[in-house]
């Protein structure tokens, strides 16, 4: 592995189960969940930001979109949310799996055209309980079953491939879609096999160039694949479990990395002194910002 540039840890409390950053250039400010506690982290970068303030959520959320200049979509266990972000409150925007109370969401992210893919699994990652699935306005499509642990939603520069994994299973999966709307054209290819390797392949973001960086929980690292689906570039972070990553920064040149210390005994904690903190990376390349999400079909 190659040494990062720089690693900075973001003044916020540790996350049991970080997840789901999203950024907001037009503020400065970006966002994260902690899954497994309920709680919701709001911190601006640009300089003297200050602390994180730390929302507690009436709901479990797995991850936040941009929709607009005064609202944002929260992915939780029973559907999808619309947040004020004037005073926090929550509207049921878009039920997902709500009869299912032995699943959550888990990773999503929004594709070029306003479309969300979002992934679901069993609340203990029971193999084989989770789903992934379209969501354009309100209308919810699935497209794969049958799955464990979705991670590793993202999509190329044009919207024309995206990429997924099940880091239960280990491979990275590219798709060809249809740019204008984000729905699959062709049955998923292989784009990286990592069955076998150290830690699992987690969630992704695409940079302007389209290298796919993926997080690697357990394994303490970032990777980047090429659209040719080879893994390029590998870069250890101060988190032995890092768990996703956005783009983030005036510039977005730099990624914003949640972790979690989910599954840590006290030894395993002590041995990663940075467990559960949240990150901004600077790689040395420009990202993507991810799209807003689109309330209209």
């Amino acid at each position: 592995m190659t040494q990062i540039t720089s690693a900075r840890i973001l003044e916020a409390p540790r996350c049991h189960l970080g997840e789901g950053p999203s950024y907001d250039p037009e503020t400065g400010t970006a966002w994260w969940v902690d899954i497994l506690e309920d709680r919701l982290f709001e911190i601006s970068l640009r300089e003297g930001g200050g602390p994180a303030r730390v929302h507690k959520l009436p709901i479990t959320a797995s991850g936040v979109a941009a929709i607009d200049s005064g609202r944002q979509l929260l992915a939780a266990a029973d559907g999808l949310y619309l947040r004020s972000l004037a005073d926090g409150r929550l509207s049921l925007y878009c039920p997902l799996e709500a009869e299912e109370s032995a699943t959550r969401s888990n990773d999503g992210r929004v594709h070029p055209c306003g479309a969300l893919w979002i992934g679901t699994m069993g609340r203990g990652a029971e193999p084989g309980r989770g789903a992934l699935y379209h969501v354009a306005g309100t209308r919810v499509t699935r497209l794969y079953a049958n799955l464990t642990i979705p991670n590793g939603i993202a999509f190329a520069p044009d919207g024309a491939t995206g990429y997924f994994v099940d880091t239960d299973e280990g491979v990275l999966h590219r798709v060809a879609l249809d740019p204008a709307t984000g729905l699959p054209v062709a049955a998923p290819e292989t784009h990286y096999d990592h069955r076998g390797g150290e830690g699992g392949i987690d969630g992704a973001a695409v940079d302007a160039e389209g290298l796919i960086w993926t997080a690697r929980f357990g394994a303490g690292c970032l990777d980047a694949y090429s659209p040719a689906g080879n893994r390029v570039r590998s870069l250890p972070v101060p988190v032995r479990q890092p768990t996703c990553p956005t783009f983030a920064g005036a510039d977005l040149d730099r990624l914003l990395v949640t972790s979690a210390y989910e599954g840590m005994d006290a030894a395993a904690r002590a041995a990663d002194p940075e467990h559960g903190r949240t990150l901004l990376v600077e790689i040395g390349v420009r990202g993507l910002l991810e799209p807003a999400f689109r309330l209209a079909a």
